[in-house]
């Protein structure tokens, strides 16, 4: 089941034209690989290609980090505002995975730094419940197989070097920074309803360890609302299985972690009225 997300990224990898002329040579990926395991800044993947080149590269640095990082256990879309898509030069979100070993307890502790270049967001994660929300065709039919929602603080790491590239397409070739994360406890979705109402009402804090407050959206941040991730995600191809997480960024916080500082993120839901 978990496989079948590698398996995509190859396959959209395939479709491609066979001669790519940005798309990242065994070399690069390899490099890229080795600077992952240092947690050492490296060269940018795909620089001056476009978006099949970025997705022919990720797809080949999937198949070597899962060696390193284990099989992807789901999906995730990035760059989902209209600010955020404009700094990096494209005209809709990104997608990227999550592997096995991204994962962590809530309550998990994490040294720093934890890659080459850290940084932090604040997301949260759609438990699929069954492969018919495949078939979903709005936010309300998305929900109805949605079994759970849990909140999650991304740990990404954008890994470039100083002076390297960063766009839609170096950011897309590179997995869109995928390091670790902490996944926070479960909702189970009893009134999909109620709870596409309240995702679509939420504000999400997330505060420094001191109770400093860092960032302060609204859940409507994701495309208009979470759920429409996962349309998105679909819409690009990806096959949800049911355990699948799909992943949306809420927001994103502009300074990297300091040492010492811890993160709390706290998702305020309410049913819209």
């Amino acid at each position: 089941m978990r496989f079948a997300n590698w398996t995509l990224a190859a396959t959209l990898c395939l479709a491609a034209p066979m001669a790519q002329a940005a798309c990242a040579s065994e070399e690069e990926i390899d490099a890229f690989v080795e600077a992952f395991g240092a947690k050492s800044p490296a060269k940018a993947l795909a620089v001056g290609g476009d978006m099949a080149d970025a997705i022919c590269s990720q797809a080949k640095l999937i198949l070597a980090l899962s060696d390193v990082m284990g099989p992807v256990v789901g999906y995730k879309a990035g760059l989902t505002s209209a600010p955020a898509q404009e700094r990096f030069g494209v005209s809709e979100p990104v997608m990227g995975v999550l592997y096995h070993d991204t994962i962590l307890p809530d309550g998990a502790e994490v040294a720093m730094p934890w890659g080459a270049v850290p940084v932090f967001e604040a997301d949260l994660i759609l438990e699929v419940g069954d492969e018919a929300i495949n078939a979903a065709q709005t936010v309300d039919e998305v929900m109805v197989h949605v079994a759970a929602v849990r909140p999650f603080i991304e740990l990404p790491d954008l890994m470039l070097a100083k002076g390297e590239t960063i766009d839609g397409v170096t950011l897309t070739a590179m997995g869109v920074g995928a390091r670790y994360g902490v996944m926070g406890e479960g909702v189970a979705v009893t009134d999909p309803a109620v709870m596409a109402q309240a995702l679509g009402a939420m504000q999400v804090v997330l505060r420094a360890a001191d109770g400093e407050v860092l960032a302060d959206v609204p859940g409507a941040a994701v495309l208009g609302h979470p759920a429409q991730s996962v349309l998105w995600l679909r819409d690009k191809g990806v096959k949800f299985k049911p355990g699948d997480p799909g992943l949306g960024r809420l927001l994103r916080a502009a300074d990297a972690p300091r040492q010492g500082q811890g993160r709390r993120q706290r998702h305020l839901c309410r049913p819209a009225r």
